[in-house]
């Protein structure tokens, strides 16, 4: 996987994906470039991942060690346009994450990773020059580069649809990849 900027700011929906893995701090090592997420979206994040069952408060202990690691920096609005651009955002996509993802990405010119269709689509109408990752093309780096046996693989993807209740579209690119994994 070829990033063509230098940073990659994380939305929620991937940042959830991958602490459902188990393999969040590894996956965020495979990424070739700077990964960031907004203060919104880190506010925002770290209480759901607090809130959820004891034995899965892992998830936000490596989120937080990933950010003391220095391997998930977490930024905030710079300038005034980019707050302004976030409210503006707000009132299209209807969601502080995405809207916080999208404007820093977009004013900033860094890569996006998210799942949400409605900001994929707004995202490419707004910039088509940026490049926005998915969670699947992220993890499907990161196993061509870790080699994980498939059993673990499998393991990771299921945790991936069942704690992070994510599921692929079928236009996905990477769907049969993961359909075949899955099964």
């Amino acid at each position: 996987m070829q990033i063509k900027h230098s940073h990659v700011v994380l939305d929620a929906c991937c940042v959830l994906n991958f602490c459902a893995s188990g393999h969040f701090i590894a996956i965020l090592k495979s990424i070739p470039a700077q990964v960031v997420v907004s203060e919104v979206v880190r506010e925002k994040e770290l209480i759901t991942l607090q809130r959820l069952k004891d034995e899965e408060n892992e998830d936000a202990i490596q989120f937080e060690t990933a950010i003391t690691q220095g391997l998930l920096l977490v930024v905030d609005f710079e300038t005034e346009l980019e707050e302004e651009t976030f409210v503006n955002y707000a009132f299209e996509l209807g969601d502080d994450g995405e809207s916080a993802t999208c404007a820093i990405s977009i004013n900033r010119g860094w890569a996006i990773a998210t799942d949400d269709r409605k900001a994929v689509s707004f995202s490419q109408k707004e910039a088509p020059h940026l490049q926005i990752l998915s969670t699947l093309e992220i993890i499907k780096n990161w196993s061509e580069k870790t080699n994980p046996a498939l059993t673990e693989l499998r393991a990771i993807l299921t945790a991936i649809r069942i704690k992070g209740r994510y599921r692929p579209s079928r236009s996905h690119p990477l769907f049969s990849w993961w359909e075949n994994l899955i099964q």
